[in-house]
């Protein structure tokens, strides 16, 4: 079935696309979601790097029409293959640094253990092999005009990809919606732990000119005292700024504005699901109390798009694979930035 004979109205079957969409070829689609099953730095609430298949099955069940959205699908949305030898790769690497925390943890030595010395070196050589993968990828993506969408896996699968869109705009930001920071500097010995990204982009990316993170709520000094040093680059509106705000009487609008304004005109939306109030995500390695409301994000999408920024790129990462809220309130997501993704390019 191609799109143009495709009825909307019916459900997806077992045998269609991303979104229950008939399946496009690569070289038709306009937007193409590069699924990365990594989590080889987390330590506990594992599951993320099996979330891809739940949120896609969830996915067949989407209404595909939006009066923000329209008939934005046509243009033809692509879901790469699962690579499973990323996902066994992570799962290796992943009980590896189990072992690894579990040692320094107790107080010993790991320079009085070789087997130690090899572990941390495998972890931070993963780490590098799965930013070159991404990178790779979504750089031979781009480079064929695509609009690409990554799926984590956990938040280190966004690197790779900032990186390639690096080579080809010189000045961008990244709106981060996150319940933590991610800036704390090679987290557990971990170079490119899930929770160093933002901090490894901060000092490996120059092209980034602004983070703007949104709904953070559980971060460390070093994070703090991290961005108080770097006002120029970081911006933090913090779960808790965000409430005290709308306690004392300011509207979302309002709020939405300050945030939109902190932006360049290139923004990449780096949406980590546990930014979210724990409700929609209950799955996710680390639900934390607070949170935003989806549709404060939603609006907040839509008001960047509208005030003519141009949205380059985004991925969705950190979701849960143990309920159904997850992989549901994830597929949603997935199809609402996919959709802006498509409308702030056309």
């Amino acid at each position: 079935m191609s799109l143009s004979s495709f009825n909307p109205e019916e459900t997806g079957t077992p045998k269609s696309g991303i979104f229950g969409l008939p399946f496009c070829d690569l070289a038709e689609a306009r937007l193409v979601i590069l699924p990365v099953p990594w989590e080889a730095t987390v330590i506990r609430g594992s599951g993320t790097a099996r979330a891809i298949e739940p949120v896609v099955k969830a996915s067949s069940l989407i209404n595909l029409f939006s009066p923000d959205f329209q008939h934005s699908w046509q243009k033809g949305f692509h879901l790469m293959d699962i690579d499973k030898k990323i996902l066994t790769k992570s799962d290796y690497l992943r009980k590896e640094a189990e072992l690894f925390v579990d040692y320094t943890e107790h107080g010993d030595d790991v320079k009085k253990s070789s087997f130690m010395g090899k572990s941390i070196s495998d972890i931070n050589q993963g780490g590098e092999f799965l930013n070159n993968w991404v990178y790779e990828r979504t750089n031979n993506l781009l480079k064929t005009g695509k609009l690409v969408v990554v799926l984590g896996g956990d938040h280190s699968v966004s690197f790779g990809y900032i990186k390639a869109l690096a080579e080809s705009n010189e000045d961008f930001g990244i709106l981060q919606i996150d319940a933590q920071c991610g800036l704390r500097k090679a987290y557990k010995g971990f170079v490119y732990s899930h929770v160093s990204t933002q901090y490894n982009i901060i000092n490996e990316i120059p092209q980034v000119s602004k983070l703007v993170q949104l709904g953070v709520r559980d971060f460390c000094e070093e994070e703090w005292m991290f961005i108080q040093n770097h006002q120029d680059k970081i911006c933090l509106f913090s779960n808790k700024l965000l409430q005290d705000r709308l306690l004392e009487g300011e509207t979302w609008q309002s709020i939405t504005d300050d945030i939109i304004e902190q932006l360049p005109q290139k923004v990449y939306i780096n949406f980590d699901i546990d930014g979210l109030d724990p409700k929609y995500c209950p799955g996710t390695g680390m639900p934390v109390p607070g949170g935003l409301e989806t549709a404060h994000v939603f609006y907040l999408i839509k008001k960047i798009a509208a005030k003519g920024k141009k949205i380059i790129g985004l991925d969705l990462v950190e979701v849960g694979s143990d309920t159904l809220t997850d992989s549901n309130v994830g597929a949603r997501i997935l199809w609402r930035l996919c959709n802006w993704l498509i409308l702030s390019n056309d």
